[in-house]
């Protein structure tokens, strides 16, 4: 337990001292995250890039603690690449397309790396038996990285929730991870957590520095990568639907989202007021109330998986099914498949 503490210490040490001095970097380069609209919650400008300290913590510590093999290599050459696509975006801008277009690089980086889904787990077969995917490997792969890519960066709306909620999501591959002794994976969640954990002393209410898109976008990536490499490698039968689970607040946030844009007829792109943040917030929550709330539910999803991960076939596709039902009719009493009340058309 020692050897997975010490990954864990470091990368939170390294997020620490790296932020306030990312930040000054940040307001010399003029990255400024400046409220123009009303779906901004912050009134001042706030200084962006704060994801390029996550990113340092996680590559500097999983380079002293890792095994470096083509795996490793892959996931933050592939993070890299997401980084460098935030950065752009934060201080530049950056098109939809051209960010889809890194993330599609970031994904076939992996796939070079032999990190992708090359099976899944058969629920309803023998233990052990899998449907080897052959021809649809790469795509579900790329379609995978780049939609878990993209659903941490739509909640990425409040100080501390995209953070807080990939440090919960980190620490639930970690126990998941644990369960098939994959300690590798392990100790990746663990700087992850880590990372996330530095990092939220200058993110949370009032945050003094935002991660940006170089930290909402690296952070989906890197859950994208450790799902793969963990829990879908994994002979479990219920193997899919864990990563799902895990994290399901951006997953199930970001799914709502397009099915109420397309009900609403819009555009799957055009942004409302309608996320689980908004909604709480509109119930007069404060921002802190909200963040925290999300955590939980965030959390929860972590031990629903967990305990589907421990769980027999049988058990496991009940449970399983029981969450889905319960997630959706929370968001039908949430309203999140209906239209918000406040929607306007800036952009996520």
């Amino acid at each position: 337990m020692e050897n997975l503490l010490m990954p864990f210490i470091v990368s939170v040490v390294i997020s620490l001292i790296m932020t306030p001095l990312i930040r000054k970097l940040a307001i010399r380069v003029g990255a400024l995250d400046i409220p123009k609209d009303n779906r901004r919650v912050h009134k001042k400008p706030i200084p962006l890039i704060g994801g390029l300290a996550i990113y340092i913590s996680i590559v500097v510590t999983a380079l002293l603690f890792l095994e470096v093999d083509k795996g490793l290599i892959s996931i933050l050459l592939g993070g890299t690449v997401i980084v460098i696509s935030g950065i752009i975006d934060d201080i530049k801008g950056l098109s939809p397309r051209g960010k889809v277009l890194f993330q599609i690089a970031g994904a076939v980086i992996l796939i070079l790396g032999d990190v992708k889904i090359d099976a899944v787990t058969n629920p309803f077969g023998k233990a052990g038996t899998v449907w080897r995917l052959n021809g649809l490997s790469i795509p579900l792969t790329i379609f995978w990285v780049v939609g878990i890519t993209n659903t941490l960066n739509l909640i990425d709306g409040l100080d501390g929730l995209a953070a807080g909620v990939a440090m919960i999501s980190s620490m639930s591959f970690f126990a998941v991870a644990g369960e098939f002794n994959y300690i590798n994976i392990m100790l990746i969640s663990s700087i992850l957590a880590g990372a996330c954990l530095g990092f939220l002393p200058y993110n949370f209410n009032p945050a003094k520095i935002f991660m940006g898109d170089t930290g909402a976008l690296f952070l989906g990536f890197m859950l994208a990568a450790v799902s793969i490499e963990g829990v879908m490698k994994s002979v479990a039968t219920i193997a899919v639907v864990v990563p799902i689970i895990i994290l399901g607040v951006p997953i199930f946030d970001t799914t709502f989202a397009i099915f109420r844009r397309l009900l609403n007829g819009k555009s799957i792109a055009e942004a409302d007021k309608g996320h689980l943040h908004h909604r709480l917030l509109e119930r007069g929550y404060s921002q802190k109330k909200t963040v925290l709330i999300l955590y939980a539910i965030s959390a929860v999803f972590g031990i629903c998986a967990i305990l589907i991960s421990e769980a027999n076939t049988k058990r496991a596709v009940i449970f399983s099914v029981i969450v889905f039902i319960a997630t959706i009719l929370l968001a039908l009493k949430m309203g999140l498949l209906i239209g918000s009340k406040k929607e306007d058309k800036d952009e996520d």
